[in-house]
């Protein structure tokens, strides 16, 4: 017998530094029976072996001990287990200590590795050996069974290590997802890392002795053979390592060998032509030996490699387990790698082209990681033509691969190629993976960055060749005017800066050449210039490569925040932003003199300006380059009308004023300059305006000068304070007069709102302390007129007025009621706001009427273009609706309207998914963090009204019917619903319980009669919530049962049909079919006693539950934990162990769901087809996404 000395369990104990001095096991040979003390009880057994086995104990635990110290105590490690668990140390001397105890007894050496590679499984059971005598029974021997004991509850293996048949035990229960190789932290992943090098080592060191003695490797070969063919994964997982690691290891003696052999052939044909006249040499019979020998273990290491390969990988990498199929796969490019000769043909690499199919990420991600060192030798590359020329299609598709990992190695895999394979990508190829610089994650987008950069904008190879005429900037001009011509041919105009962070990692030098830039867009040769697309590109360009440089971050929405810059990066970007600013400074007035006419380039240029490092206006003495910005700033504006331009100008100035810096006072005189100016011209146009008869009689120039006036301003407001210009009465005038009249233009309307809105958000910031209490009452006063405006605008004949009204209105109320109190609690409570029941159903008719109400689309035939243009304003209105509806739901989740108002928003839920879903859901989420009893009624609310709605379109006389489309939409929503809740039921139990309370209350709301005999007419909703049962703990469900049994009389009425919703609601909460039996039978019995069920009942009345104990929710959680490993071991396999489901009825929780009652087995199918495979594993991945954010959410 050979019992374990250690389990898992005393390995983790070490691990911890808790581990006492252990005696150390010790090893014995008798009459062929190799036997371990570990199990051995009494003292005189004890006594007797170690008298039997004291030489050997010398020889081989002794010889092994490695002390390592814990805590001050030294623990002693005796077995190979324990000391490569304990840390490599020296992995030679191990393997020199067991090499050397093997020469001695090679069957207890043997032994010893076989319990090493059992204990490595996690196994923490008892290995028995015996040695077979007779042929007879070879066939016997080697049927491998696994069989179930249903006395002793302990799972047995029995299979063939030639020359022993080896039988494993050990308990069932154990747990077979949790094993050494799997294991995550530090400390295992070095285990995984000493196993692998332990057997590397092993067979390096017994190379040039024991390795050919027709014992040792056929014996751990047929024992790694047979643990891979366990239905036990860890056997499966860690002896297919240990195979394919040793497999490895022979290739590499393979190799020499190989070497040796041909070295030995040419000596011998040099040394027979040196002697061609004598009849013998003695040096001549040596290297003919020499050779014979080489031939000889080539040979059996050759037997050695075809018996691992089709006893091991070829069924492994099929198997059902993704990191069994991914450990084959990456060796098998290790064994090309390293013998390509033998293993570098289409025989080994169809594995791999078949895999690249395979449904598991880490599986494909193995296969390119392996391509990839082929394809990077260009000496290997030959002989991959079929390979390339049937699976190329595949790999081109694959960085649109969902793991971003995967992507990512494709796309290196690819670049690997177009390098080392001539013309195997295609143009159509090329085109298809140059778009993937647009990817939003960033590893994906430099990858394909690589690809762009190395095939279409460098010059390898002839890098002193220079463009004619490029001057100094030869090289960089003509890579940039590759670009721009590349960018313009995508047609994604709005992702430069995306384009440009792709190319960073690799073109940075060209990319960071700001003097070539300014350089071409400042000639005037007709022959080098740029055209007029062209030039904007490069101003895009070279904006986007400024932001970069200065920020030292990617773009928005590439990443998941920002950085933190190492050392080294904030010295680069100190650098960059020193160069940015030295240069721009004198060049940016010359570019807007330039292009000071088109407000597109004017736009991007004037964002440069945030970049600087504004100090150097001043150490370098560049105050009259400041002026000429300022000058050019200035003619900008007063030009200009365009959002864009001015809001860039306003920002402009906003950084430039900044008061920290020396240049403040030269820039703020020329804000003020400017303002005045502005603020002159508007009131002229608006003293023209009123002196006319009441302004019905002004001339579309007359409303453009005022219009481009009020937008002007407006721009400048947003960033700078206004409020000594008193902005407010001229702009509010305008509000007021177009509430009364409704004559002016929106064109005037939307930047007076947008100023009336600035003026009083500046005078809210102002106020302090100190502020007056007469000051305060005129901004009250001024705030409830504005807001009154508002909400008149709501009904305006112009959709843009509304919707602006709409937007402010929403902010504004949103600020004001969330002021902060710590400077002035008198003013917050003057200025305060809370909107009144009115204004909160104008606010919900509102979204109702202009978000979810579907507009007529007119069937007219048009052509591309203008379906073109429909697509694009569709998208724009797609846009507006969503902010519409976030700044609506803002209001909800700040708890400025009533949460219930929420119930109106999930009603369309299911119906404007696509387009609302994601908004309408996060909106679920920040309310029941809020408050999950009013979250969980709003819920209810929903589900009621549309209920109501559904039963008033329905004919009273024949009920509700269960299979039309709006009752089933109503289930569909409430099974959405339920979903958000997420996985843990603990944490969802007052929400859940409060909803089917609810639901109870409105099913039997309206019932005629005390009987509970007499049809409720809103009994159908009880089908609705019990979508949430599934959601409800085990006790809950109980005490929802009770509460529902206070509405009804036992036994029940269920004769017809219009009673199955009380029956299936019912069901829903009996827990299993031996409580709905006694439940049946007790005609109104309670499953617990009447006072506590009482008690419950009052509980749930008051919207209040039990006090669960700690013992019932880990009970429960450990009972959901298992139930969800009966339901993901179901879907692997249909075959089941009768044995192991006897076990199981007696393990399985009584109370499990019905869809969890499944009988359970661990990785029963040891091998199947990649297609069955890929159907098993297509049913796991086929999720509601809903399912997914819940768990997130949760």
């Amino acid at each position: 017998m050979i019992a374990e000395p250690n389990t898992a369990n005393n390995l983790s104990s070490q691990k911890e530094n808790a581990v006492n001095d252990e005696t150390v096991p010790e090893s014995a040979v008798q009459n062929g029976s190799c036997v371990r003390n570990g199990n051995l009880k009494t003292p005189r057994e004890k006594r007797k072996v170690q008298e039997q086995c004291e030489n050997v104990k010398r020889s081989s635990s002794s010889s092994r001990r490695v002390s390592r110290l814990q805590n001050a105590e030294v623990v002693e490690a005796v077995t190979l287990f324990e000391v490569v668990s304990m840390g490599k140390r020296a992995m030679q001397s191990v393997v020199d200590d067991w090499v050397e105890a093997y020469k001695q007894d090679r069957n207890v050496a043997l032994l010893d590795l076989i319990n090493f590679f059992i204990q490595c499984s996690g196994c923490q059971g008892m290995v028995t050996a015996e040695m077979f005598q007779s042929l007879r029974k070879k066939d016997v021997m080697r049927k491998m069974t696994e069989t179930f004991d249903e006395e002793t509850g302990l799972q047995y293996k029995k299979f063939m290590a030639y020359p022993w048949i080896l039988t494993v035990t050990w308990p069932v229960d154990t747990d077979n997802e949790d094993y050494p190789l799997i294991r995550t932290g530090p400390y295992w992943k070095k285990f995984k890392a000493n196993f692998c090098e332990f057997i590397a080592v092993l067979v390096q060191q017994c190379q040039c002795s024991i390795l050919y003695d027709s014992y040792l490797m056929d014996t751990i070969i047929s024992l790694l053979i047979g643990l891979a063919d366990s239905t036990v994964r860890a056997f499966r997982h860690t002896s297919t390592l240990a195979a394919m690691k040793l497999l490895t290891a022979v290739v590499s003696i393979h190799l020499n060998l190989d070497v040796n052999k041909h070295n030995a052939q040419r000596l011998y044909e040099v040394e027979k032509k040196r002697i061609s006249g004598k009849k013998t040499s003695y040096r001549l019979d040596q290297l003919e030996r020499k050779r014979k020998e080489c031939e000889h273990k080539l040979l059996e290491i050759q037997n050695m490699m075809n018996t691992i390969f089709k006893g091991t990988f070829l069924s492994r990498c099929r198997d059902v387990v993704p990191e069994i199929r991914a450990t084959c796969i990456e060796e098998a490019g290790n064994w090309m790698k390293t013998y390509p000769d033998a293993f570098l043909n289409d025989s080994y690499l169809k594995y791999f082209g078949w895999m690249l199919y395979d449904k598991q990420a880490e599986v494909r991600l193995k296969c390119l990681l392996g391509l990839q060192g082929i394809y990077r030798r260009k000496e290997l590359v030959s002989r991959m033509d079929l390979f390339t020329s049937r699976f190329k299609d595949r790999i081109v598709s694959m960085p649109l691969d969902k793991d971003h990992e995967v992507a990512v190695q494709a796309m290196k895999l690819l670049m690997l190629m177009s390098q080392n394979c001539e013309n195997v990508l295609s143009a159509e190829d090329c085109e298809t993976l140059y778009q993937i610089v647009y990817a939003t994650h960033r590893p994906l987008a430099a990858a394909a960055g690589e690809f762009l950069y190395k095939r279409l904008l460098s010059h390898e190879g002839d890098e002193e060749a220079q463009p004619k005429g490029g001057g100094m900037f030869g090289a960089s001009t003509d890579q940039l005017k590759r670009l721009i011509c590349f960018f313009l041919e995508s047609e994604v105009h709005k992702h430069v800066a995306y384009l440009v962070d792709s190319l960073w990692d690799w073109a940075g030098k060209f990319l960071k050449d700001w003097e070539c830039m300014t350089t071409l867009l400042l000639k005037n040769s007709e022959e080098e210039a740029l055209s007029n697309a062209q030039e904007s590109v490069l101003i895009e360009i070279m904006l986007a490569t400024v932001k970069e440089a200065a920020e030292g971050h990617p773009p928005a929405g590439r990443g998941a925040a920002k950085k933190i810059l190492s050392v080294k990066e904030k010295k680069i970007q100190l650098e960059d932003c020193t160069k940015i600013t030295e240069h721009y400074i004198m060049v940016l007035p010359q570019l807007l003199a330039k292009y000071s006419t088109d407000a597109q380039k004017v736009a991007n240029l004037l964002q440069i300006p945030q970049y600087y490092d504004l100090d150097i206006y001043t150490t370098g003495h560049l105050e009259k380059h400041l002026d000429d910005l300022l000058r050019e700033v200035k003619d900008i504006v007063t030009k200009h009308s365009d959002m864009s331009v001015l809001e860039a100008s306003s920002k402009t100035y906003r950084v430039l004023c900044s008061e920290e810096i020396a240049i403040y006072s030269q820039a703020d005189h020329a804000r003020t300059q400017l303002v005045d100016e502005l603020m002159e011209q508007l009131s002229q146009l608006l003293d023209g305006f009123w002196q006319k008869e009441e302004g019905f009689c002004m001339d579309a120039g007359e409303m453009s000068r005022m219009h481009s006036a009020l937008r002007r301003v407006a721009a400048f407001h947003n960033a700078h304070d206004l409020t000594k210009w008193n902005l407010y009465e001229k702009t509010s005038r305008l509000l007021v007069f177009e509430a009364e009249h409704g004559s002016l233009p929106a064109l005037i309307i939307l930047p007076a709102l947008q100023c009336t809105y600035f003026s009083l958000l500046w005078q809210l910031a102002a106020v302090s302390e100190n502020s007056p209490k007469e000051a305060l009452f005129v901004l009250r006063r001024e705030l409830r007129c504005f807001s009154q405006i508002c909400i008149r605008f709501l009904h305006h004949k112009n959709k843009d007025v509304r919707e602006k009204a709409f937007m402010i209105l929403c902010d504004w109320m949103l600020i004001v009621s969330h002021q902060d109190s710590d400077n002035n609690e008198e003013a917050v409570g003057l200025l305060g706001y809370i909107p009144g029941t009115s204004l909160q159903e104008k606010l919900l008719l509102f979204i109702q009427e202009h978000v979810f109400m579907e507009e007529e689309e007119e069937g007219k035939d048009l052509t591309e273009e203008e379906e073109g243009k429909d697509e694009s304003r569709r998208l724009d209105d797609l846009h507006k609706k969503r902010s519409l509806l976030a700044a609506y739901c803002k209001l909800i989740v700040y708890n400025v309207v009533e949460m219930a108002a929420a119930a109106e928003i999930y009603k369309y839920y299911m119906k404007t998914y696509n387009d609302f879903g994601d908004i309408i859901k996060e909106t679920l989420s920040k309310t029941r963090q809020n408050n999950k009893i009013q979250s969980a009624k709003t819920l209810i609310l929903c589900l009621q009204q549309l209920f109501q709605t559904h039963a008033e379109g329905q004919d009273s006389s024949s009920g509700v019917d269960f299979s039309s489309t709006s009752f089933l939409n109503m289930k569909e929503l409430a099974r959405r619903f339920s979903l958000t809740f997420g996985w843990d039921q603990v944490k969802s139990r007052e929400s859940v319980a409060m909803i089917h309370k609810e639901g109870i209350e409105f099913a039997f709301q309206g019932a005629a009669g005390g009987d509970g005999k007499c049809l409720p007419p809103n009994l159908s909703f009880l089908l609705i919530i019990s979508e949430f049962s599934n959601k409800l703990l085990k006790p809950d469900k109980r005490l929802v049962y009770a509460y529902l049994k206070r509405y009804i009389t036992e036994p029940l009425p269920c004769r017809g049909d219009e009673w199955q919703p009380l029956i299936s609601y019912r069901n829903s909460l009996l827990i299993n079919e031996d409580e709905e039996g006694s439940v049946l039978s007790s005609s109104g019995e309670c499953p617990m006693g009447t006072s506590k069920m009482s008690s419950f009942k009052r509980k749930l009345s008051n919207g209040s539950l039990p006090e669960t104990s700690q013992a019932e929710v880990a009970g429960e959680a450990l009972h959901l934990q298992h139930a969800s490993q009966l339901a993901s071991a179901a879907g692997r396999s249909r075959k089941r162990l009768k044995s192991r489901e006897v076990h199981l009825q007696k393990h399985l929780p009584h109370l499990c769901p019905g869809g969890l009652q499944r009988s359970y087995c661990k990785d029963r199918v040891k091998t199947e087809d990649i297609s069955e495979l890929g159907q098993a594993e297509d049913t796991a991945e086929d999720v509601d996404v809903d399912v997914v954010d819940a768990d997130q959410e949760s």
